[in-house]
């Protein structure tokens, strides 16, 4: 399953959890996000895919979150260096750029 075609958040903070992975938080602008969904993080290191492993907003673990959500989101096989402050979550093939 994917996410909807117009998922967009921005993120906030990165985190790396031992044994877990990297958690990026943020709030979700646009759309509704699924554990299992996959992602794109458009960054300055340009694109790289992601996976959702883990959605968890205000010590609550959920199975989606939608718009207006502030979330942390587990991603498998994403590193600490593979993502910046500022950078996009984005469905994939979106050709969304968010313009404030």
């Amino acid at each position: 399953m994917t996410t909807g075609p117009f998922f967009h958040m921005i993120v906030d903070d990165i985190f790396s959890i031992r044994n877990r992975g990297t958690v990026v938080t943020g709030k979700i602008e646009q759309g509704t996000l699924r554990v299992g969904d996959q992602l794109v993080i458009r960054g300055k290191n340009g694109d790289k895919a992601a996976v959702v492993t883990g959605i968890e907003a205000f010590r609550k673990t959920l199975d989606q979150a939608t718009s207006g959500d502030t979330v942390g989101i587990l991603l498998k096989d994403v590193s600490r260096e593979d993502v910046q402050r500022g950078d996009e979550l984005l469905a994939p093939g979106s050709d969304f750029t968010w313009k404030p």
